[in-house]
């Protein structure tokens, strides 16, 4: 859980950083974006069967 916590922040500091360009490639923000709402969908899988188990 932890790595993935990592894998996420690194991933919305990316979205930053391509956010402050004068010109953001949409295709890696969205990119970007997608991956970064995966790794949230698994650390809320992991987050569920902790609680229930």
């Amino acid at each position: 859980m932890f790595r993935l916590t990592q894998i996420h922040q690194r991933i919305d500091e990316r979205l930053r950083l391509e956010l402050r360009k004068l010109r953001p490639d949409r295709l890696e923000l969205s990119r970007l974006a997608h991956l970064k709402l995966r790794v949230k969908h698994a650390l809320n899988r992991i987050a569920q069967r902790r609680v229930t188990a």
